[in-house]
């Protein structure tokens, strides 16, 4: 599933195309997405002129004067600039004509994405209201995370890993970032100090803005939005890793299933 940093690179790949140009049309080829595409979606997006290109957590908005539309990606879909006549492929479910020749195209093959449309603010609809905050913006610190885990006996993966408490934080950085900072990925989250929540703080800051430098992690199911994979796989300390030797201390990297996901740590390093 591509995370935050994926999201991310693919934000700043279609930006510089789309922000300040006028929408001819959209075609919508499949509605049946996670939640369907929104019926009045090519009625109120055509003619509008895109604003901005935002991120809140892992959705993408486009934002007009007349309202904005709500992206995901989903497990599987990709966004990509093609010219505006490009033929489309399987699974190509939505484009997006602009007056610059160039369409902004959906393909999403497991069909887990959506592409909605909202007239109030994108920040009020019901899929973004109650998210926690940004894990790089400046309300997030160690000290909220000690806050928000006072009476949480979650093991603290699964506790980083929930939108309400952060946003963004996905199962390849949870691990990372657990990994960084030294603590074990089912310590309970209330059993962690102020201190070491700073730690796992900065360490989620960290992973995920080297990841979004690197133009996101490679998966089998994501391209760049500039047709370009990512990078950061190569960097990855823990994740997909388990039997090799830890590159701190040379014991072998450990896996096991903690909230039905498969993670990654060193059982020597993280405590």
């Amino acid at each position: 599933m591509p995370e935050l940093p994926e999201v991310e690179t693919t934000r700043r790949g279609i930006e510089p195309h789309l922000a300040g140009q006028p929408v001819r049309r959209v075609i919508v080829r499949e509605r049946r997405l996670r939640w369907p595409v929104t019926a009045a979606l090519p009625r109120e997006l055509a003619g509008q002129v895109v604003q901005s290109v935002e991120r809140r957590a892992k959705y993408l908005l486009l934002g007009t004067d007349a309202g904005s539309a709500i992206v995901h990606l989903g497990m599987s879909g990709s966004l990509c600039i093609v010219p505006d006549d490009a033929e489309p492929r399987l699974h190509d479910h939505v484009d997006i004509d602009f007056g610059n020749g160039q369409r902004l195209r959906f393909n999403d093959p497991r069909r887990f994405g959506c592409m909605l449309w909202t007239r109030g603010s994108p920040l009020a609809h019901k899929l973004l209201r109650n998210l926690g905050p940004e894990p790089l913006g400046e309300d997030f610190d160690g000290a909220y995370l000690h806050a928000c885990a006072q009476g949480r006996k979650v093991a603290i993966k699964n506790f980083i890993m929930n939108g309400q408490i952060v946003v963004g934080v996905g199962n390849i950085y949870a691990s990372e970032a657990l990994f960084l900072s030294g603590i074990h990925p089912t310590r309970a989250a209330c059993r962690i100090s102020r201190q070491r929540m700073d730690v796992l703080a900065a360490s989620i800051r960290e992973v995920l803005a080297a990841a979004i430098r690197e133009g996101g992690t490679t998966l089998r199911d994501f391209i760049g939005s500039d047709g370009s994979p990512g990078y950061f796989q190569q960097e990855l300390k823990v994740y997909g890793r388990a039997g090799e030797p830890c590159h701190n201390c040379g014991r072998e990297v450990a896996s096991r299933v903690i909230g039905q996901r498969s993670t990654f740590y060193c059982s020597a390093c993280q405590r």
